[in-house]
């Protein structure tokens, strides 16, 4: 039985820029807003945007993330015909295991896509915090009569220059690609989201998978071939909340954006677009006596005793009495023991921050800092992390990392 569209949703990312968050850990694994991870989004948006067959292309770490997707019940993906499947590198004969490139990813898959042999593919990206109606995006697509559509947003002109670029005419057909241009022709910022015709994707997989000089890479090599033989590509414009979140400091701010819906666009608590997860399965959060929360996030199993302000807890993390937690990301299980202060930083998951530690602090004007401690990471107490700090193993009491 053919499926209309199907999704691959490329999740093989390092993630180096987020460095001790990702030692262990692929990068859409990563955890976000409380009860989350990464993948979560992209996945959430399929379900609710009707695609029910999803490929998910991993290669790095993906132990955690295998375990997380699992049958893919939590995202109603758990289907007889279709649903959710894991595609790691297939080992070569010559015991090549990777991924060379998007592009390549796609191509090792082209038996998985044929199965369901579908009229179109949309191609997601597994590390970006974004809400989309995937079904709006494949109706501009079939109106355009287009072979390929890329999702863009428009970016301050300043930026431009960070992102690749699609150049496009009036009628939204893209003319030109920029990649990190220094002198952008235009704003439209590509946000790596594709959908392709089926027929004309796989074509120029096959012959880029044939030419030896190519990176197989879907924005340095697919992309301008398609423009080298004119084919109809048009630029589908999205106006909702989408984060890129490969660095520490954007990981921070998307968090801290949770905590203001109306403003910042991201809303967690929207029940005719929800968000799906593997959930804890913990008791419920309690607040003891001397406990204090202030405009935060707080997840099944937390216990505070202590100070928690405009910070973001996931499940199972306790802050003890006279404990300070402000301007924070802290995840899953982690301990904040007596007297700790821990302020504008990301603390990875089973972290145990002893008693009045010191990890980051609130940033003067104009400093962008995060300090990060990564996951299993024991500090000592009367350890002072610095606010940019990057901890990957354990500090011991008294000892400092600047």
């Amino acid at each position: 039985m053919a499926k209309e569209m199907i999704a691959m949703l490329l999740a093989g990312g390092q993630g180096s820029r987020l460095y001790a968050l990702t030692q262990n850990l692929a990068k859409p694994a990563v955890p976000f807003g409380g009860k989350y991870r990464i993948i979560d989004f992209p996945l959430s948006n399929c379900v609710n945007s009707g695609i029910d067959t999803v490929g998910i292309l991993t290669q790095y770490q993906p132990l955690v993330l295998n375990e997380y997707i699992g049958n893919g019940q939590p995202w109603d993906l758990d289907r007889l015909h279709g649903g959710v499947h894991v595609l790691p590198p297939y080992q070569q004969a010559s015991g090549s295991d990777w991924y060379k490139g998007t592009a390549n990813a796609i191509y090792q898959n082209i038996s998985f896509i044929q199965r369901y042999d579908p009229k179109y593919v949309i191609i997601l990206s597994g590390d970006q915090i974004c809400k989309q109606d995937y079904s709006e995006f494949l109706k501009f697509h079939k109106e355009k009569n287009a072979e390929f559509s890329v999702a863009v947003m428009e970016v301050p002109w300043e930026e431009a220059p960070r992102f690749g670029l699609m150049v496009a005419d009036e009628d939204d057909r893209i003319t030109e690609f920029q990649e990190k241009p220094k002198n952008p022709k235009s704003n439209l910022a590509s946000m790596g989201i594709y959908i392709f015709n089926w027929d004309i994707l796989k074509k120029y997989l096959e012959e880029d998978e044939a030419d030896p000089a190519s990176e197989n890479d879907f924005g340095g090599n697919i992309i301008p071939n398609l423009l080298r033989d004119n084919r109809r590509m048009y630029a589908y414009h999205f106006s909702g909340y989408w984060k890129d979140v490969g660095t520490i400091s954007s990981l921070w701010e998307a968090n801290m954006e949770v905590l203001d819906p109306e403003h910042s666009g991201i809303n967690l608590f929207d029940d005719d677009w929800k968000v799906y997860s593997r959930n804890s399965g913990m008791t419920g959060h309690k607040v003891g006596k001397g406990g204090k929360i202030e405009n935060s996030m707080i997840t099944d199993g937390c216990r505070i005793n202590g100070t928690v302000k405009h910070s973001i807890l996931f499940a199972g993390v306790k802050v003890e009495e006279g404990a300070e937690v402000e301007d924070a990301v802290v995840m899953g299980g982690s301990i904040i023991h007596s007297g700790a202060v821990v302020k504008h930083c990301i603390v990875a998951e089973n972290v145990e921050i002893g008693q009045n530690a010191v990890v980051g602090a609130m940033p003067a004007d104009g400093e962008k800092g995060v300090a990060t401690v990564g996951s299993g990471v024991s500090i000592g107490d009367g350890a002072k992390i610095g606010p940019n700090a990057m901890v990957k193993t354990n500090v011991k009491g008294g000892e400092e990392q600047w």
